[in-house]
């Protein structure tokens, strides 16, 4: 009865009803993960520690220790490469579709002639990376474009690029800077692929700001640079770590060494060496989204 009654107690208090509601809405998930993907989890990491053998008496296991997770990182030629390129892409592109996603998002957030046209733009990617249209996209159109670049494009975007890091070393940027930039314009067309849901997310965030805010610091003198750092971007910084996440785990569907997991399991039926590289992909991702939510979770503005 003391539970009872506390417990009653605690929900009529405002945390209490934020505890429960918050609750509600997990609920769904926190069933779905216990009833569905908690067992396969758990049998994944029990098959990556054993020989895993189908039989007509059913699969069977036999315990070999460290030995898949030894074949996965020093013995296979394609999983190192595949990882360590996959974590690099991640560690190079996220921050640039971070900031060409809050960068659309503000000029999209502008009162301009054709404005919902141009919202409409910049979310085509999203369509165009889903379903039947991905494959078209990557088999044909993807490929013309490579060839294009291969024979017409590939000098003058050389050429391009060699002027801009010109430029911004004439200018006294540093060079690992010049060299990060000038390699993003190789990029553009992922970055901007994968931007599609970060823009309306930060566009979202954008247009919860109270327009009297930004009034208010016109009045004190405020430029839109200042109320560009001063205000939409310590407003919108929960958002970015939402979108770090996101983005994060979308390149980690996305990654090659997906495809090698699914190839060694379900091609080569080797389902313990599968699960193997699965979990070492899966502790290496959770490192890189734990440290850089840690540091982006430090500077994130809440209101009270």
């Amino acid at each position: 009865m003391k539970i009872t009654s506390k417990l009653t107690k605690s929900l009529q208090s405002y945390e209490g009803q934020k505890a429960f509601w918050g609750f509600i809405f997990v609920s769904p998930w926190l069933l779905g993960f216990v009833f569905f993907f908690l067992v396969p989890l758990l049998t994944s990491l029990r098959y990556s520690f054993s020989k895993v053998e189908a039989s007509s008496s059913g699969i069977q296991t036999t315990f070999v220790g460290l030995s898949n997770y030894m074949e996965a990182i020093l013995v296979n030629p394609n999983f190192n490469r595949q990882l360590i390129e996959s974590i690099l892409d991640i560690v190079i592109d996220v921050p640039l579709i971070l900031i060409f996603s809050l960068f659309v998002s503000v000029i999209l957030n502008q009162q301009f002639l054709g404005r919902s046209v141009a919202r409409s733009i910049f979310f085509l990617p999203v369509i165009l990376a889903s379903g039947v249209i991905i494959n078209l996209e990557a088999e044909s159109l993807v490929q013309a474009i490579n060839q294009q670049q291969a024979t017409s494009g590939g000098l003058s975007n050389a050429l391009g690029s060699f002027e801009l890091a010109r430029i911004m070393l004439g200018a006294g940027v540093n060079p690992t800077i010049v060299e990060y930039l000038t390699g993003s314009v190789g990029r553009i067309y992922e970055i901007v692929r994968l931007s599609g849901v970060q823009i309306l997310i930060f566009l979202a965030g954008i247009q919860t700001i109270s327009p009297s805010v930004y009034e208010a610091a016109k009045t004190e003198g405020a430029t839109g640079y200042e109320a560009f750092w001063k205000i939409t971007l310590p407003m919108v910084s929960p958002l970015i770590l939402v979108n770090l996440v996101y983005t994060i785990i979308d390149s980690f569907a996305r990654s090659p060494v997906t495809d090698l997991i699914l190839e060694t399991g379900f091609d080569a039926f080797n389902f313990g060496l599968s699960s193997a590289m699965a979990w070492v992909y899966f502790i290496s991702i959770m490192l890189i989204l734990g440290v850089s939510s840690y540091i982006i979770s430090k500077k994130v503005f809440y209101q009270e």
